[in-house]
């Protein structure tokens, strides 16, 4: 099939991948810009995981405040450079993190962050809910493996799901970020404040931390 100019300008608008990229792509789907939207994907995820272990030690920390008050979070992104730091992409992506944490309350950014003792002791919940349920000790066992993965999804920033595209989780989001910028990008750390409750996030000196940055 013949790929012309307007197929490859839109797949381009689509993705915001390269023209020869874009043109590659529609090739080898035949045309098919679906699936050549996919192959993009597929190929850009793999370049921003060769991009993930380079050093991002620029950024921004960005504010969000919601309800008129009730919820503020904090959140350090860090990006390669600080040309790329002021990439409209790069804040409009900031941004929609600290929606995200303000919308999803994550307790943690990733998995590895939760200590194990937290770890432990869902796991014995989950499984005391499970012979609750009138399931034999060892079938409860396995079952608790399956939620305790519903429990990393709530809890950690990366495993949700991203709230503009439910399709896709925030780690996700952010390894095509990583593919369109051409940088590796860090979600650092984050607090969160709700109105008459306490500091939602673990690294609460985080908060003080950036106030006397800012005196």
């Amino acid at each position: 099939m013949e790929i012309s100019a307007s197929m490859v300008k839109e797949l381009r608008e689509r993705t915001g991948a390269g023209m020869m990229d874009c043109k590659k792509a529609l090739i080898d789907a035949n045309g098919d810009a679906e699936k050549a939207v996919e192959l993009l994907r597929e190929r850009g995820l793999a370049k921003a995981a060769k991009k993930a272990g380079r050093i991002a030690s620029e950024g921004i920390v960005d504010a969000y405040i919601h309800g008129g008050g009730r919820i503020g979070v904090l959140v350090e992104v860090n990006i390669e450079t600080d040309f790329a730091a002021k990439n409209e992409d790069f804040r409009a992506f900031v941004k929609d993190i600290a929606m995200q944490i303000a919308a999803m309350n994550p307790q943690y950014v990733r998995r590895e962050e939760v200590p194990q003792e937290v770890i432990d002791r869902e796991k014995e919940i989950l499984k005391t809910q499970a012979m609750n349920e009138g399931k034999p000790e060892h079938i409860a066992e396995k079952m608790v493996a399956g939620r305790i993965e519903k429990f990393f999804n709530e809890v950690c920033l990366l495993e949700q799901p991203f709230i503009k595209d439910n399709d896709k989780t925030v780690e996700e989001i952010l390894k095509e970020k990583i593919a369109l910028i051409g940088e590796n990008i860090n979600i650092r750390r984050f607090a969160r404040f709700e109105l008459g409750e306490g500091l939602e996030k673990k690294n609460e000196n985080f908060a003080e931390e950036v106030a006397k940055q800012l005196k």
